[in-house]
């Protein structure tokens, strides 16, 4: 660590797929961050020390599932992952004095209920801290990347972002089948069918306006919709019994117009047990954007562990949740930096890893 880099303490708000990464990583790379105490939902997680919670060594620091004992340890930052955002614990983070930077919301703070806003604004001046929100998609590949080929373009004509991904091999299937809604009667899958579909819809309908905000679109609306297409046949997907005929495949579309013109779409094609219907379009596993201008551009990301090493399939599938919790984590240093109030994917500096090749270097240019 070079002498003008500092430490951050740093608390993980959720220990699920992207928060175990978080953990991981700071325990990994201690010269950059110091976990100082994890917020746990289940009692049997509850007193656990921290680094026995993700495979590591003992580290002295247990998880609490006591709100009030995490708003009292002193840290720099709160890294925020949980499945559905509590907007009181939000708020009381940043009133307590401890910026936020999550995977779980905030990607556009501008197109968010104005009562919330204001609300979490006023915890920002308390507390005199910022927020910032990021990830993968949302996050990186439906906000950075854009506006990071945006720089080449002369005009913008559309943008298209397609993702296509098989649940089959993710393993929490409380998710798949409980949140996500596969398995069940394919009419019962739409924005209002649970508070998790309403809440992940949102969450790209936000990302739709602030590509248009950030970009002059213009947008008067952006609109849902979702196609559910049944199985075919049964599927065992790890402890979960997928029946044919019911929920197999999901493909949401976010669409921003002008004028009745579409000119942003992210769009989902998500499927478990292998099946594709034959009528969705057909990308590459991936994400895939294009933008549609002066110059037209297309590119593609595709998350694994390696392109290179034999690699168990469980390490490639949780290849996207370190990509989720880097982002975030990466941005620390920046969101810390900020002025109280939102820091957005558009006002941070650019975001980098803060370990890299882990050969540390002196800055460049610096005096020796």
């Amino acid at each position: 660590m070079t002498a003008d880099r500092r430490r951050y303490r740093v608390i993980v708000w959720g220990t699920g797929a992207v928060g175990s990464e978080l953990i991981a990583t700071v325990l990994d790379h201690p010269d950059e961050f110091e976990i100082v105490g994890a917020r746990v939902y289940s009692e049997h997680k509850h007193g656990t020390d921290i680094g026995t919670l993700v495979g590591r060594e003992s580290i002295g620091v247990r998880a609490s599932i006591h709100v009030d004992a995490i708003l009292a340890t002193d840290a720099d930052c709160v890294l925020y992952a949980p499945r559905i955002t509590d907007l009181d614990d939000v708020c009381a983070i940043l009133a307590a004095g401890k910026n936020v930077a999550t995977t779980a919301f905030l990607f556009h703070p501008k197109r968010i209920a104005p009562d919330d806003r204001e609300r979490l604004l006023e915890a920002c001046r308390v507390g005199g801290t910022t927020v910032h929100g990021s990830g993968l998609n949302p996050g990186n590949i439906s906000g950075v990347l854009p506006l990071a080929l945006s720089g080449m373009s002369r005009t913008i004509e559309r943008i298209t972002l397609q993702e296509r991904a098989d649940w089959s091999v993710y393993e929490s299937t409380s998710i798949t089948f409980g949140a996500m809604g596969f398995g069940q009667p394919a009419e019962r899958i739409n924005v209002a069918e649970n508070e998790f579909l309403a809440f992940n819809s949102g969450l790209f309908t936000e990302q739709v306006w602030f590509l248009s905000d950030e970009l002059n679109a213009g947008i008067d609306e952006v609109t849902a919709t979702v196609e559910a297409v049944p199985a075919q046949e049964d599927h065992r997907i790890f402890d979960h019994l997928l029946r044919a005929g019911t929920t197999a495949g999901q493909r949401w579309i976010w669409t921003g117009r002008r004028r009745g013109e579409p000119l942003i779409e992210i769009e989902v094609l998500w499927t478990v047990g292998g099946e594709y219907p034959g009528h969705w379009p057909t990308p590459e596993h991936g994400w895939t954007l294009t933008i549609e201008g002066d110059p037209s551009m297309r590119t593609h990301f595709f998350s694994l562990a390696s392109f290179t090493r034999a690699v168990d399939i469980r390490e490639h599938v949780r290849s996207a949740s370190v990509a989720t919790a880097m982002q975030v984590l990466n941005a620390v240093p920046a969101i810390c930096a900020a002025p109280p109030g939102f820091a957005t994917m558009a006002t941070l500096p650019l975001i980098r890893s803060r370990v890299g090749f882990g050969n540390d270097t002196p800055e460049w240019g610096s005096v020796q």
